[in-house]
């Protein structure tokens, strides 16, 4: 069943009204986000630790990569461009980083803060090819910019 984007909103608005750190935050979006969806097979935050680097934040589903540097993958050029990556088939992402070998698409926004700092992006996967849609790229980065948009 797909996402109904207007209630994972209204959820996400509730619990997370007040809260201003950023792992408290990743952590309740990740869990709300990979259970609303099927398709979702590992979702995730990698957090900007320091230049050009990601780190695995809070996650759901099996294990990913510890590190990433902006300059590989689809999540490194998440961040590089600071724009979202919709990849209908991983195998024709020039540079994917296989964290697993069950991953068929994926879904990478990156996630801002206050001032428009990068705080790091968020990860979908699909075991699913071509999972991810348009729409799911807009929603996610709405819900994401409003629960973000005041943490420095």
């Amino acid at each position: 069943m797909p996402v109904e984007y207007p209630t994972l909103a209204r959820t996400l608005r509730s619990l997370t009204e007040g809260e201003r750190d950023a792992v408290a935050l990743m952590a309740t979006v990740v869990c709300e986000v990979h259970h609303s969806d099927d398709r979702f097979d590992w979702t995730g935050f990698y957090r900007v630790t320091g230049p050009e680097m990601l780190k695995i934040g809070p996650y759901q589903g099996g294990h990913g990569c510890l590190v990433i540097p902006f300059s590989r993958g689809v999540c490194g050029k998440a961040a590089r461009t600071r724009q979202v990556q919709l990849v209908p088939d991983v195998e024709t992402f020039d540079g994917h980083i296989a964290c697993a070998s069950t991953t068929r698409s994926e879904l990478v926004l990156p996630v801002f803060g206050a001032g428009g700092q990068l705080l790091g992006v968020f990860d979908i996967d699909s075991n699913k090819a071509d999972a991810f849609t348009q729409e799911d790229a807009h929603e996610l980065a709405k819900i994401l910019e409003e629960v973000f948009l005041t943490v420095k």
